[in-house]
């Protein structure tokens, strides 16, 4: 049936496209989580679709010939008519060379003269077309000289005509001649051209000139330091510590902070506690080696270790682990890779280990402006902000207001580090740039993959922050809480690789082009990731490409109330983690995670998976809850495992009544408030994260001064009308209330014998109850209660999302009435501003045969 012309529509906020007003809410649901808009195009393409199509539409490509960068699809005609490398021929000779030298060629060639066989003259060619077009055949002897014509040619007259032979012979010669000419010219006049390119483009790494002129990898032991150096950048390491003390680049003897020790420039560390301890917290340790090794020595590659051993008679003192870091430095590198080996031995004492990262404190008076993302990146404030006599600390350590900046234009801004967390699957480059003339840099941490860090690919870590920092988290709690705090049980051994990242370093001479580092930062990190797994690392700890597996397959999902048919996992994450339980994934921590998201048909693959033995979990946008497959796959080297048809069933026990949100574990969708004006991050103002604006909690009792929130099903929306916390009202007297929110819907039939089901999915917790009540607020016991969950802390560090929680509760059909019902749902504990619950998603379930 056609849709009537007069029907309203309404704009989807997402897509910008006019939609029937009765399919919007079908529409946004299926376009947010399916489609994003190119920043470049403006178009809209599916999201698993969407690096493809930067790749190969607008990301930068380097010209083969003359290395000059552009957007992808300007290359071909770049390529076809403005390259200055572009092969062309004389147009005189025919002879084929760069465009950039055909007009010095041809300004000699074209003064080359031949004997015109009817009027026995010698032409230059430039002219041999127009001379031909109105030749008589009768000398011209008062044509005036010029340089085709020798002197004493023009005393003597006319020459007499050459034999053909002879004449041909002699053209052959003089395009041989002028043939090698202009080829010892071209190779001088390109030699120029890529010392002026080098000096005027972006320094990027392993170009093609450098490749042939760097110097081979040296190393330089001396009693307390270290020196790796390639010609490109100098690091300097502490001897035995393995502290990195110096990065010398582009004419900068340290990129590192030279107004703090040395030894809190770049280093490894950790955060431990004994055994039997909770909480998230222990022992700070930057640990030291204490015996350094040269592993890999060469011209194309230098790899050294800085270990430290442990014993018994270092128990309680020192965390039982021997721990090796590496560092790497290859020859044509613009940077440098480190890892370590963590090694904890079965009859060794048990321990907790909550944090395990790399730290990189930069210069000050440089690096101003850092860059997380396309859209995340910004100039900075100062450490020096943060200070007791600039800043003004608020609610939590890490949150200051700037009130005296050194650079006023930051004054009334919040800085806190949090506000520049990413999640795993995104953290794959961040850093600084400084754009100080005359030669800006940029300092970049990429991480090629995510297969030695902990809860999954939306788990999310901190990245870089004003210090200036830069970060490599490879074992966090944050956004999680204990749950993710690594335990060691008595007896249990244990040995993780974390790393190698790449520290990558850029830089051009104009201060025009000084974005552009991200840019190549982005393409560098692109490189690494298709070099995974690295082949040059020296510890058989680190398996290659070919000691490494691979599991492919096709996951469905069987919903008999939304298809009688398997309904493809379009875009599923779908990944191996140790065998587990049921979602266990997210809280894995001890070893290592393969992660991938599916194909429009549900088709996936993971490639270069570790040997051992696994389970294959998934969960699906769109769909509540998880998969896992129960059958342990056993990787060995060089295997390919297809699983074949797997078959997810999400919780379901009848139609849908009304549901609430989108099913993503996320609380993106619902109503997120501006922030207050003094307390803003300008970042995040007009822009999709803006839930990482500080203090929107306090929003809550602005926008409900009286009464807490009502939902009422068929007239409410959630994107306006569901706030995205459910957070403690602060009152008058500065204390704190929970909230109860109410969920009112209608009934026009009740089976009353049967059983209704509640499904409440939590996108994160933070020392929070959540009880639920059916028609009557003050029952005790409620129906249904959590207990007290979560340590997530999503809410204080400006999160949309932590651990994922799925409660499905039952509701007998004899708690409801026909007509007008609620649903109450009350966070119950309020001693912090801080505790809270997201909701991801939340749906009433009929009875199987029901006529509700």
């Amino acid at each position: 049936m056609a849709i009537a012309s007069d029907e309203t529509t309404r704009i989807c906020n997402h897509c910008d496209r006019a939609i029937p007003s009765a399919n919007i809410d079908l529409h946004y649901a299926h376009c947010s989580r399916n489609l994003e808009k190119c920043k470049v195009c403006g178009d809209m393409v599916p999201k698993k679709h969407a690096e493809e199509h930067f790749l190969n539409t607008h990301a930068p490509v380097a010209c083969s010939l003359c290395s000059e960068t552009m957007e992808r699809e300007s290359l071909a005609i770049h390529k076809g008519e403005n390259c200055p490398q572009r092969i062309v021929t004389c147009e005189f000779c025919e002879f084929p060379l760069p465009a950039i030298d055909l007009a010095e060629h041809q300004e000699v060639c074209g003064n080359r003269t031949e004997l015109c066989h009817l009027c026995h003259r010698y032409i230059r060619l430039r002219e041999r077309y127009n001379h031909e077009s109105r030749c008589t055949g009768i000398q011209e002897n008062n044509v005036g000289s010029s340089r085709d014509v020798r002197a004493a040619e023009r005393e003597r007259g006319p020459q007499r005509r050459q034999p053909p032979e002879y004449s041909r012979r002699r053209l052959l010669l003089t395009i041989a001649i002028t043939g090698i000419a202009v080829l010892l010219g071209s190779l001088f006049f390109q030699k120029k051209i890529e010392t002026s390119q080098s000096c005027a483009e972006v320094s990027f790494r392993a170009k093609e000139g450098q490749a042939m002129s760097s110097p081979g990898v040296q190393l330089h032991i001396q009693d307390h330091y270290v020196v790796m150096d390639n010609g490109i950048l100098q690091v300097t390491i502490s001897n035995p510590d393995g502290i990195v003390t110096g990065i010398q680049y582009n004419g900068i003897d340290n990129l590192l902070e030279v107004q703090d020790e040395e030894t809190n420039g770049g280093y490894w560390d950790l955060v431990w506690s004994k055994t039997g301890s909770t909480g998230t917290t222990g022992t700070f340790d930057v640990f030291k080696g204490t015996s350094f090794n040269v592993i890999v020595e060469n011209e194309d590659q230098v790899e050294v270790s800085f270990t430290r051993t442990w014993d018994f008679s270092l128990e309680g003192d020192v965390v039982p682990l021997n721990l090796d870091k590496r560092f790497i430095m290859l020859r044509n590198s613009s940077g440098f890779y480190s890892y370590a080996i963590f090694d904890h031995l079965g009859e060794w004492p048990p321990f907790n280990l909550p944090q395990v990262r790399i730290v990189f404190k930069l210069r000050k008076d440089k690096f101003h402006y850092m860059a997380v993302a396309d859209n995340r990146q910004r100039f900075m404030p100062l450490p020096d902000d943060r200070l007791p006599d600039r800043g003004q600390p608020l609610a939590t350590p890490e949150a200051v207001l700037l009130v005296n900046p050194v650079e006023p234009e930051f004054k009334g801004e919040v800085d806190d580090k949090y506000q520049y967390s990413s999640e795993n699957k995104d953290l794959k480059v961040h850093g600084w740039i400084s754009p100080n003339p005359p030669s800006p840099i940029g300092f970049w941490q990429i991480t090629p993959s995510s297969e030695f860090r902990s809860g999954g690919p939306v788990k999310q870590n901190l990245t870089s922050h004003v210090g200036p920092y830069a970060l490599a988290m490879f074992l966090s709690a944050h956004y999680a809480g204990e749950d993710l705090v690594l335990k060691l049980n008595p007896g249990e051994p244990w040995k993780k690789v974390f790393g190698p990242v790449f520290l990558y370093l850029n830089s051009v001479t104009s201060q025009d082009n000084v974005f552009s580092l991200w840019e190549d930062a982005k393409n560098q990190m692109h490189r690494e990731v298709q070099n995974w797994p690295y082949s040059f690392p020296a510890s058989e700890d680190f398996p290659k490409s070919d000691q490494r597996g691979k599991v492919c397959g096709r996951l469905q999902v069987q919903d008999r109330y939304v298809s009688y048919e398997c309904i493809p996992a379009n875009g599923a994450y779908v990944g191996l983690a140790p065998p587990g339980e049921v979602g266990s994934w997210q809280r894995e921590c001890k070893g290592y995670q393969f992660w991938t998201r599916a194909d429009e048909d549900g088709n996936f693959t993971i490639d270069h998976i570790r040997t051992g033995g696994y389970n294959i979990y998934a969960w699906v946008p769109g769909f509540i809850g998880d998969y896992k497959y129960n059958v342990v796959i056993n990787i060995t080297e060089g295997c390919t495992i297809n699983v074949g048809d797997l078959i997810y069933e999400p919780p379901r026990d009848g139609p849908t009544l009304w549901e609430i949100g989108i099913p993503d574990r996320s609380a993106a969708e619902f109503n997120i408030p501006d922030p207050d004006p003094m307390y803003i991050n300008r970042l995040y103002v007009h822009h999709p994260d803006r839930y990482r604006q500080y203090g929107l909690w306090e929003r809550y009792a602005d926008l409900y001064p009286d009464r807490d929130l009502v939902f009422t099903v068929g007239q409410s929306d959630y994107k306006n009308d569901w706030f995205f916390a459910q957070v403690n009202r602060k009152k008058e007297d500065g204390t704190y209330q929970g909230t109860t929110w109410q969920i009112k819907f209608m009934l026009n039939n009740v089976d009353y014998t049967g059983t209704y089901k509640l499904r409440l999915a939590l996108a994160t917790a933070h020392l929070a109850e959540l009880q639920v009540r059916i028609n009557d607020p003050k029952v005790d016991p409620p129906l249904f209660t959590t207990g007290q969950i979560g340590h997530d802390n999503t809410i204080a560090r400006h999160g949309i999302h932590g651990l994922y929680r799925l409660y499905n509760i039952d509701m007998p059909g004899d708690e409801l009435v026909e007509g007008e019902n609620i649903i109450f749902l009350t966070q119950a504990v309020n001693t912090d501003p801080l505790q809270g619950i997201m909701y991801d998603y939340i749906r009433l379930e009929c009875p199987p045969s029901s006529s509700s």
